[in-house]
């Protein structure tokens, strides 16, 4: 009698298209703050390549008339209508994904805000769950490096760097 034991197999790719991102600019005179749950992200597990987006309109503010501003005045959303992130785990083989538990991703990419492409490293938190993978990260960006120009009337009202979260819940997509 043969008997074969099969190990599960780490599911190729996940994907999450209701993500969360948010972000937190502390600035001397008011404190702005906004969130989406529109935010698209895609994992591949073979390669550890990592692609997210989404739509700079989705934000939503507190106040109205800062939504408008940050569409219409700072973001230029009908001329970059996305955000983007393209990079790579580069620890990949530091992570079980077939495995329950918390791993830290060591993420390398590049972001794309406005037009402008820059580098961004950072730490990811994934939380394996039964064949669900919770990604969790929080990272610094600087307005002006992606030519974003803030008024001097309102300067002491928005931060120079902004506060990013991004929360998933990657399930596998076949």
């Amino acid at each position: 009698m043969l008997v074969a034991m099969v190990q599960p197999l780490v599911a190729q790719r996940y994907m999450d298209r209701v993500g969360r991102a948010s972000f937190y600019s502390k600035a001397p005179l008011e404190d702005i703050e906004a969130h989406t749950d529109q935010a698209l992200c895609v994992l591949d597990a073979s390669s550890g390549e990592v692609a997210a987006s989404l739509l700079m309109k989705s934000f939503q503010f507190e106040k109205a008339l800062m939504q408008e501003h940050f569409n219409e005045k700072y973001v230029e959303s009908d001329k970059y209508p996305k955000a983007t992130f393209a990079g790579k785990i580069t620890n990949l083989a530091d992570i079980n994904l077939n495995q329950n538990g918390t791993y830290t991703a060591k993420v390398e990419g590049k972001i794309t805000i406005h037009g402008e492409t820059q580098p961004l490293s950072t730490d990811v938190e994934f939380v394996v769950q039964d064949n669900t993978i919770k990604a969790t990260a929080s990272f610094p960006l600087r307005v002006k490096d992606f030519r974003i120009t803030i008024p001097s009337i309102v300067a002491r009202n928005i931060a120079e760097v902004i506060e990013v979260r991004v929360a998933f819940d990657l399930r596998p997509t076949g």
